[in-house]
């Protein structure tokens, strides 16, 4: 019965099966958890966390192919607003230490919750589920890892110059949030049934189980370390993969043809990102920087391109999921996303 409940053929499976094997690794090796898994998780986080958000500029060319008919002017328009909402983060982190810690962490939740979230719901149902999932994956390590969430956080308050906050904070924090998640997490799911929805209602139950295990068996750095790499940032690439063209309907591609395909159309600007990060390091490491410090300035990094990132996601991605009319797609959809792709990495077959 069990192993029917956890059954699933969609590209879900693909996360279920990593974050289980992490689980299972914090479980019974708990030692060496870092050991075993750290190389698995600084590869993927080169190969599909930092990737992930590589293939941004073909959003608005799928969702909105009248904003792309003109390249130049879109081009101009994409790097002008991406670079731009990139900086207005830099700047909150030079102003604002602190705010921008908060920042960060919210929109984080947004993001990874709403990427998470169901697509046959109306909007309010959406949203939340949206919210809950995301107050989840920061909820159970404030309550089950409470020293290390907060080490985490003031390696990272520290770094950018902000007072650190107490222990007794985080500790108040997780007792009124952690209720506030179960609750909404019942109250969702009795929705779910209410509109005759039990499907919706079970998955989420399945991938609550999934995201505890994995968050109760694993510190808080290697279990959002996976959780980004092997559940958000993989299944964003599936995603964007069908946007792009490779639809998993009929063919039914490989992961490694899935993985493939997204890689050669990122190539370009996640070569410039991990080139970025290159340099960040190696000025790092002349200083003589600690562990900490090296993951404080990777979630600095991150928190930098999360903003245009999500904006993308949320209005390009999921605008049918809350908006009251889905959108429909027209037929210059393929026009101005097969240029883009044509004008950046040769064809492939799939």
């Amino acid at each position: 019965m069990a192993i029917r409940w956890f059954r699933c053929r969609g590209p879900q499976r693909y996360s279920y099966v990593a974050l289980l094997l992490a689980a299972a690794v914090g479980v019974l090796a708990p030692g060496r958890a870092s050991w075993v898994l750290g190389p698995v998780l600084l590869l993927g986080l080169a190969l599909l966390g930092v990737a992930h958000g590589a293939c941004d500029q073909f959003v608005v060319p799928a969702t909105r192919p009248e904003l792309a008919q003109h390249r130049g002017r879109y081009w101009a328009v994409f790097l002008g607003g991406y670079l731009g909402l990139a900086a207005a983060v830099g700047l909150l982190w030079w102003w604002q230490p602190g705010l921008a810690v908060a920042f960060f962490f919210g929109l984080s939740a947004w993001h990874w919750g709403s990427g998470d979230a169901p697509r046959a719901v109306p909007r309010g149902l959406w949203v939340a589920h949206s919210v809950l999932r995301g107050a989840l994956l920061f909820a159970v390590p404030l309550l089950h890892w409470p020293t290390e969430t907060l080490a985490l956080t003031n390696n990272l308050l520290t770094l950018a110059g902000a007072t650190p906050l107490p222990l007794a904070s985080v500790l108040r924090a997780a007792q009124w949030l952690g209720p506030l998640v179960l609750g909404g997490h019942l109250l969702l799911w009795l929705g779910y049934w209410a509109r005759g929805q039990a499907t919706l209602a079970t998955t989420d139950m399945r991938e609550v189980v999934v995201l505890g295990t994995l968050l109760l068996a694993l510190p808080p750095l290697l279990s959002a370390g996976m959780y980004f790499v092997f559940w958000h940032s993989l299944q964003h690439v599936l995603r964007m993969n069908a946007l792009m063209g490779l639809s998993p309907i009929g063919s039914r591609p490989t992961l490694g043809v899935q993985l493939g395909f997204f890689l050669r159309r990122s190539a370009p600007l996640l070569a410039i990102s991990l080139g970025a990060l290159a340099v960040v390091y190696g000025l790092a490491w002349t200083r003589a920087a600690s562990g900490a410090t090296f993951i404080s300035l990777a979630l600095l990094a991150a928190s930098v391109v999360t903003l245009p990132h999500a904006l993308l996601v949320t209005l390009g991605l999921d605008a049918a999921r809350w908006r009251r009319a889905p959108l429909a797609p027209s037929a210059p959809t393929k026009a101005p996303i097969a240029g883009l792709i044509s004008a950046t990495t040769p064809a492939v077959p799939a």
